[in-house]
């Protein structure tokens, strides 16, 4: 967890107040956190409910570690008992960000913070956006899938979204350092569990919707709502929003916030593509945008996913007052983020890439992009990982046999579940072609696909992008798609 260099003081009578707690204890602290192996002396501890076990069994380490008192439920006070102060709170999840924002003098009010949601893509557009913001002179920060950029410095990051206490230490970090513009994704999952709660938005994206995490909201209903959220007056100043997609549709005619239109298809949305023009390694585009201004340049590219990206990145840039010139020039800089169309060159006669494409529309959209770009054949490496929406299984084993004109099936992140019985799940009802494979181990399927492949073809890995372990079994291994794929290639020879 980073913390700022400055120093923060408050009272437990003091927080009492803001959240109209009943609580006579006088203890000051000097820091805030939810995790317990990040309690530093002087730390209020917030423990949570866990799926599997309370925070608040946490006590005796947080205790050794310095922490002055514990802000929790009923149930993590009666665990915590007499070793640490403790202010019971009946939802202490819902009041962690707005607690910590309040505790670090609200930070994100003194940023300019674009927050970007949606099934796919969320990575890439803030990638880009980043890229033409230091383009512009600007001092930025970064926050997502990837990891966390505070400037110069890079920070590893397990969640696509932190958890509300390291967000809001972040960005009073971000302040500390005088970062001026923060691109970020905002995960549905951190939307619900109010990982977000006391950040302020200068502006909110939606890329798009399609299936994923339906074990987590259930359907897509739930998923879509979750979403929605984000364009409501409590985060988010300005929303923009993918017109293209149904999803985007509904949510521009319900959000409650002012929004903005955009669309690669749809020219009627205030921000659209009036020239697209297919190129070798990209594009040559015309970007028309609000107030009648025109952005024209190359992009280097692939992909209808990329302009969509591109589209939703220069407008954000706009709307943070970017010169549309400076936008303009920074277009054929721009490049795509780890993992994703990821090329692994080693000389080799055919085309090697790996792609974090994990949900069937990522899978599908893809694999369209290569079949308009590839002359040979499509030679795809494809798993599913254990633990997630199982309903989505099928589609993409469906979508993978589509899609490639060799078809690997093989293991992504088992977690606690069978790979074997994944697998059987993802080839359920079909037709197999007859040079498909089905190949649990997932370093063979990469190297059976490279030596499969003939010059001009295509091998694509696709699921885990950036990823550098895969988890078997509740163990992490070390696992990196790029580096397996460089591998098998130069064992071809």
């Amino acid at each position: 967890m980073i913390r700022p260099q400055s120093d923060y003081l408050k009272s437990v009578a003091e927080l009492s107040r803001f959240i109209s707690a009943d609580s006579n204890i006088e203890v000051n602290f000097s820091g805030i956190t939810s995790d317990s192996r990040a309690v530093e002396v002087g730390d209020l501890f917030v423990a949570l409910p866990g799926a599997k076990i309370h925070g608040a069994e946490y006590i005796d380490q947080v205790k050794t570690s310095g922490s002055v008192a514990v802000l929790t439920d009923q149930e993590g006070a009666k665990i915590v008992g007499e070793k640490l102060p403790v202010i019971v709170i009946s939802n202490p999840r819902r009041e962690l960000g707005d607690i910590c924002s309040w505790f670090y003098d609200a930070p994100s009010s003194a940023i300019k913070i674009a927050g970007i949601t949606g099934t796919n893509g969320k990575t890439t557009t803030t990638t880009i956006l980043n890229q033409i913001l230091k383009f512009a002179g600007k001092s930025t920060g970064l926050i997502g899938t990837i990891g966390i950029e505070v400037g110069p410095e890079t920070i590893p990051s397990n969640f696509t979204t932190p958890e509300a206490s390291e967000l809001q230490s972040l960005f009073a970090t971000m302040r500390e350092r005088h970062i001026s513009h923060v691109s970020m994704e905002v995960s549905s999952h951190a939307i619900e569990a109010r990982r977000v709660s006391g950040t302020r938005f200068a502006m909110v994206g939606f890329t798009n919707l399609t299936q994923d995490h339906l074990d987590f909201h259930g359907d897509m209903a739930s998923y879509f709502s979750a979403k929605s959220k984000l364009f409501t007056p409590e985060y988010g100043e300005l929303g923009l929003i993918n017109i293209d997609d149904q999803y985007g549709k509904l949510l521009f005619d319900s959000a409650s916030i002012p929004v903005i239109s955009l669309a690669r298809e749809n020219r009627s949305a205030q921000w659209h593509y009036e020239r697209i023009e297919l190129k070798s390694a990209g594009y040559s585009v015309a970007i028309r945008g609000t107030g009648g201004v025109l952005i024209e340049g190359e992009i280097n590219l692939i992909g209808d996913h990329n302009l969509d990206n591109v589209l939703m990145a220069v407008a954000m840039a706009l709307e943070f007052e970017i010169d549309p010139l400076v936008i303009a020039n920074s277009l054929q800089s721009l490049r795509g983020a780890a993992g994703r169309l990821e090329s692994v060159d080693l000389g080799q006669k055919f085309l090697a890439l790996v792609d974090y494409a994990h949900t069937p529309d990522a899978v599908t959209r893809t694999l369209a992009t290569l079949r308009k770009s590839v002359s040979g054949r499509i030679i795809c490496v494809l798993g599913c990982g254990g633990d997630r929406d199982k309903s989505k299984r099928p589609i993409m084993g469906a979508e993978l046999l589509a899609g490639s004109d060799q078809a690997i099936f093989t293991s992504d992140n088992p977690r606690s579940e069978d790979p074997e019985k994944i697998l059987d799940e993802m080839v359920s009802g079909l037709n197999l072609k007859e040079n498909s494979a089905v190949v649990v181990n997932r370093r063979e399927a990469i190297a059976l696909a490279v030596a499969s492949a003939l010059p001009g073809d295509c091998v694509i890995v696709l699921g885990k992008g950036h990823e550098t372990g895969q988890e078997i079994a509740g163990t992490k291994l070390p696992f990196d798609d790029r580096i397996e794929l460089a591998r098998a290639i130069e064992e071809l020879g």
